[in-house]
């Protein structure tokens, strides 16, 4: 095969992966509807299960579930038949996937949900499967070919489930008005939890704070400016307010007499700064934009709370 080939066989698989989430779009009915109001009503966990491929999507949707605010659990079904039925208890919500709706590892815990009246929504491609004619909730995937040219492997259909769980977890997410401070709640590491970090996250406070009063000569400006390692100093005036900045660059431009300067002759007035609430990639992006490498942090008061540097937003991976 040549490299033409294999674009267009990659063309056709994910032509027809998209034709079949379009069908299932439009199959959407009243049932997933249902689905989504019976996991609203559940006072514990959606306990989500397969085997197989089906088992790596089940994975992959109670991970999505629990990190977007619906409490959520993948159960192997043969550990399940081993012990692990236990995990499935009153006030739980049981969803189990399964292309053909007949795989043999789900009967007990299709069993289970039936003995214990735990509601069971099942996801398959059979309208008259054991695990559809069963559930509680049946959603039915809509007859679309596998992108396999054998129609074996399961393709189309493993992307059908996984693309319904997403739909599932933020119709769910949605109704709770799930919010960017909620997802970060869930999300502390990594890119995602950088990106939602605040500014109040990552500020120096307290004793770390470069400040001098209005007035304070410009010698002792310095010395603040040296020990606090930031390479610029505030002015906060008589009621604490946040008056100026003394930054490297107004340095030189005071060169001529600056030791015997005060402050207040060499600070620039009405800095730029960041609220504590603020987002700390939205500050990162005003000292990109800017072209400085700290802000001070004010409250509502008018009065520093904080400095953030440049280099605190880096080593907490906000790029």
């Amino acid at each position: 095969m040549n490299r033409e080939t294999y674009i267009a066989i990659g063309r056709r698989v994910l032509t027809r992966e998209a034709d079949a989430l379009s069908m299932l779009a439009d199959g959407l009915d009243d049932s997933f509807a249902r689905a989504v109001e019976l996991i609203l009503g559940a006072s514990g966990r959606v306990i989500v299960s397969g085997m197989g491929k089906s088992g790596h999507v089940a994975r992959k949707i109670a991970a999505t579930f629990a990190s977007t605010g619906t409490p959520a659990h993948f159960v192997h079904p043969a550990e399940a038949s081993h012990g692990d039925l236990g995990m499935l208890t009153k006030g739980d919500v049981c969803l189990v996937l399964s292309n053909s709706g007949e795989t043999p590892e789900l009967a007990d815990i299709i069993a289970h949900t039936r003995r214990f009246s735990i509601p069971l929504i099942g996801v398959a491609g059979r309208a008259e499967s054991t695990l559809l004619r069963q559930s509680d909730v049946a959603l039915l995937l809509p007859a679309a070919e596998e992108a396999c040219p054998m129609g074996l492997a399961p393709t189309t259909s493993t992307t059908m489930t996984l693309a319904l769980g997403d739909a599932l977890a933020v119709a769910l997410m949605e109704h709770r008005h799930f919010t960017p401070e909620n997802f970060r709640a869930f999300h502390p590491g990594g890119k995602l939890g950088a990106r939602l970090s605040k500014v109040a996250d990552l500020m120096h406070t307290g004793a770390d704070l470069p400040l001098v009063a209005s007035g304070t000569p410009m010698a002792d400006a310095l010395l603040t400016m040296s020990q606090k390692s930031f390479g610029v100093v505030g002015v906060v005036d008589a009621t604490g307010h946040l008056s100026g900045i003394v930054t490297d660059g107004d340095l030189r431009r005071h060169m001529d007499g600056l030791l015997e300067r005060r402050v207040d002759e060499v600070m620039t007035a009405n800095p730029l700064t960041a609220g504590p609430d603020d987002l700390a990639e939205k500050a990162l992006g005003v000292m990109n934009g800017r072209k400085i490498t700290c802000l001070f942090v004010v409250g509502a008061d008018g009065r520093p709370q904080g400095i953030l540097h440049i280099h605190d937003c880096l080593r907490a991976g906000i790029a």
